[in-house]
């Protein structure tokens, strides 16, 4: 039975390769959330470097790549689409699933170099970048990193961020490949190339490639391991101070919730009030600082009368500042999406404006071009970028200096340079205010909640995670989740976080590991091409033709 199936096998390869680059696409996106399966992820990538790796053309490892790109992002992302219909979904899995198919044909070309696994996952790296950066701005879900924060690589991130995880996973998947290839190799015996060394020295350095191969898949995982040690401790900072998570909920979810604007500004009211009364009674400790979600106040609060007095009122009532998340309206008609501090009756102070905005959501690029595809182009907004450097700055309701906060909302806690700048700007502690009304009961709220998980171990800061219907968080420096609430329910969350002033490893050298990764992959790339080229057989020219038609 084994024998035939490895004739079937042997009959049929493409067919074998196509059914791997689907397996592969479906082993990365099980290992992110909801599902805690991370250490399905090397798995994946070293499924999918066996598939593209070979000596067959170039296109060929493209379109395998581009097959497990879909297998993978389609799964993944269809919360894009849940209200506007498949369009955007279907269009946006297949622009993601371009930057995989570039990779295989990229570690195809490479896979061919002395140390292969190390140059294949440095390409993946250079292709998250590239899919993170291009077009639009890029779109960073569903980077490695993201799928790992109940993992052992989770702790990597306080070393090397988000690109230093990914590039971990990807390099223990490149090295599964290798072994995989390394064990076949020893099992199948002399390869013509060898036949002319003696049969110890072969058997020797197959053994040093298994064994090579064998500790690239142990010491990143282990590394991960054994650097958790040096995450700082949950509690430890410089003083404490106690914030709360308002999540108020929504009346119904989708596309039309900003016409329930004042029910959602008065549901969180209601919730602060509810804390407010909790503190009064003594069954809940005094807040410094209370957090709202993006979108909590989508009526201007600057422009209109009722929604400052609401806010005023619940902020002298909590005795503590509140971040409002609000969509403010600008002299030009255009719109930003805010945080503003409240502090009682001193009304509004220091503001982040969202400064990384969501294309085809929160604005429209050729929005002329575009609305030909689909009906729901008009509801993409008029928002425009902020330019601030994501700190605000808020005075503790129980007194003291005030607290650097940085600020990434929704969308930007996606991107690395959006809690880069917050951290050199100072910032003492993290929060993601998000509203997921849009998205409806999907895992877009749980993958977003990886990301802060990542963010926090990244900085060595607590992050507060405040949403509109859930899930709301506190994560300590560590990326474990203190508390959480459910989805679709009002609720709040209170913790006592430190504040620090401390700097990680990932933070100093900020973009540099990722750079660094992308200008090794560009090398490799370079010298595959050089050797490939160099190495063709030298191409003949049949004349007789053409000597033919001049004898003619």
């Amino acid at each position: 039975m084994a024998g035939r199936a490895r004739a079937w096998v042997t009959r049929h390869p493409g067919l074998v390769r196509l059914v791997g680059a689907i397996v592969a696409g479906l082993l990365i996106y099980a290992s992110f959330p909801p599902r805690t399966c991370w250490y399905l992820a090397p798995l994946g990538i070293a499924v999918l470097t066996l598939v593209v790796r070979g000596s067959g053309r170039l296109r060929g490892g493209f379109g395998y790549g581009l097959l497990a790109g879909l297998a993978f992002f389609l799964p993944l992302l269809p919360w894009t689409g849940i209200y506007v219909g498949p369009v955007p979904w279907l269009a946006l899995s297949l622009a993601c699933a371009i930057y995989v198919g570039l990779f295989g044909l990229l570690a195809r070309l490479v896979g061919a170099l002395p140390g292969w696994p190390l140059w294949v996952a440095a390409v993946w790296s250079l292709t998250e970048w590239g899919r993170s950066s291009f077009p639009f701005g890029g779109f960073p879900w569903g980077r490695l990193a993201f799928g790992q924060g109940d993992g052992w690589y989770l702790p990597l991130a306080w070393l090397g961020g988000a690109p230093g995880v990914s590039f971990a996973v990807a390099l223990t998947g490149t090295a599964i490949a290798a072994l995989v290839i390394a064990v076949r190799g020893a099992r199948g015996g002399a390869g013509r190339s060898e036949t002319v060394l003696p049969s110890a020295v072969r058997t020797a350095g197959r053994r040093r490639a298994i064994g090579a191969a064998a500790a690239g898949v142990v010491v990143l995982p282990v590394a991960g391991l054994l650097l958790r040690a040096a995450l700082p401790a949950p509690d430890a900072g410089d003083r404490s101070i106690t914030v709360a998570a308002i999540q108020g909920s929504v009346p119904r979810l989708g596309l039309d919730f900003n016409a329930q604007r004042r029910a959602v500004l008065d549901n969180h009211v209601r919730e602060t009030a509810a804390l407010a009364d909790a503190v009064a009674a003594g069954r809940a400790p005094q807040p410094d600082v209370v957090i709202w979600p993006e979108n909590s106040s989508d009526i201007d609060p600057l422009r209109n009368d009722d929604a400052s007095a609401e806010i005023t009122a619940v902020s002298q009532r909590i005795h503590a500042p509140i971040l409002v998340g609000a969509v403010l309206l600008n002299d030009d008609d255009t719109t930003t999406n805010s945080v503003l501090v409240w502090n009682g009756a001193d009304g509004p102070g220091e503001r982040h404006d969202k400064k990384i905005i969501q294309p085809f959501g929160e604005y429209l690029p050729y929005r002329s071009f575009f609305k030909h595809f689909s009906k729901y182009a008009d509801k993409a907004g008029y928002f425009v970028p902020g330019h601030g450097n994501g700190v605000v700055h808020a005075e503790p309701g129980r007194g003291g200096p005030p607290v650097a906060i940085g600020v990434a909302t929704c969308y930007e806690v996606a991107f690395d340079r959006a809690f880069e700048d917050s951290m050199h700007a100072g910032a003492q502690l993290l929060t993601v205010p998000t509203n997921n009304a849009t998205f409806g009961d999907s895992e877009m709220t749980y993958q977003q909640l990886a990301m802060s998980r990542i963010r926090a171990v990244e900085h060595g800061r607590a992050v507060v995670v405040a949403a509109t219907t859930g899930v709301s968080a506190i994560i300590t420096a560590d990326g474990s989740v203190r508390a959480q609430t459910s989805k679709f329910v009002p609720a709040w969350l209170e913790a006592s976080l430190p504040l620090r002033h401390t700097t990680t490893p990932a933070t100093a050298s900020g973009p540099w590991p990722e750079w660094m990764l992308c200008i090794v992959s560009a090398i490799a790339v370079v010298a595959s091409a050089i050797r490939r080229r160099t190495s063709l057989p030298p191409q003949t020219v049949d004349c007789q033709p053409i000597a033919a038609r001049a004898n003619r």
